[in-house]
């Protein structure tokens, strides 16, 4: 197996690259850290591009790449290439999932308008896959769902459940309505969400972003806004939290 020792070699400065969006889009690759999340993409189909791994990881490297697309390498390497301050021991470039096809959606969604955290992108996919959710739309303004921390952060989930990233994403929740979808807002003035009626069938879910809420245009397509009450002396809870909250409760059998 050839050993990159400088960051010169090109694998090297292509992986170290995909922490940027420009390249990642530019390349149509991004970066997986750590075998779990290596493992975890190739078992969900995704194609395996080039793969770095320090010795203590050189058997999974070997048993998961092909000899010309594995390198061993220093751990200064990666941690120069990996976004993590403190490498997993292997690392990969894969190619971009295919995009999701709007009109092939089906089951209860969650949409983010301008959700920009990373950590709560990545946490609300997580949830949405737990909880049994089919897919993640994205609006305008939202974290890159393929950069490291939101990968990080959805744990697999990123490779298990498709997304979508729109730049209108009313139009996206019109076409959902269309299909029979309930559009629901979490809103701060919305309804109390425990007084308020359940879809009682496929819903999307929109959560808005961390300090602006849900936009104006993005809400006025909801058939129904909601908010979990604050019953302490907090004003509202963290996006990703509620959305969690959320999901559960709306993914509940009617009675």
């Amino acid at each position: 197996m050839e050993k990159i020792t400088s960051m010169k070699n090109p694998s090297a400065k292509l992986l170290r690259s995909l922490k940027d969006k420009t390249a990642r889009e530019e390349t149509g690759l991004f970066l997986v850290e750590g075998q779990k999340m290596i493992q975890e993409a190739l078992n969900s189909g995704l194609a395996l591009h080039t793969l770095l791994a320090e010795a203590s990881c050189e058997s999974f490297a070997r048993k998961f790449a092909p000899e010309d697309r594995c390198f061993l390498t220093a751990r200064s390497i990666l941690e120069s290439v990996c976004d993590t301050r403190t490498p997993q021991g292997v690392c990969a470039a894969f190619s971009m999932p295919a995009p999701l096809d709007l009109s092939l959606i089906s089951g209860s969604i969650v949409a983010l308008d301008g959700v920009q955290d990373p950590g709560n992108v990545g946490t609300i996919w997580r949830t949405a896959d737990a909880a049994g959710l089919s897919a993640l739309v994205l609006g305008p303004g939202c974290a890159d769902p393929l950069s490291p921390k939101v990968q990080r952060a959805a744990m697999g989930s990123g490779f298990r459940v498709p997304f979508l990233s729109t730049e209108n994403l009313p139009d996206a929740l019109a076409h959902l309505q269309k299909k029979g979808y309930v559009v629901v807002a979490s809103a701060l003035d919305g309804t109390d969400f425990y007084a308020a009626p359940r879809p009682g069938k496929a819903f999307a879910l929109i959560v808005g972003n961390e300090a602006r809420g849900i936009s104006a245009e993005v809400r006025s397509v909801a058939n129904l806004s909601v908010r979990l009450p604050m019953r302490g002396g907090a004003e509202s809870l963290n996006a990703a939290v509620a959305a969690g909250i959320l999901m559960y409760a709306l993914t509940e059998p009617c009675d």
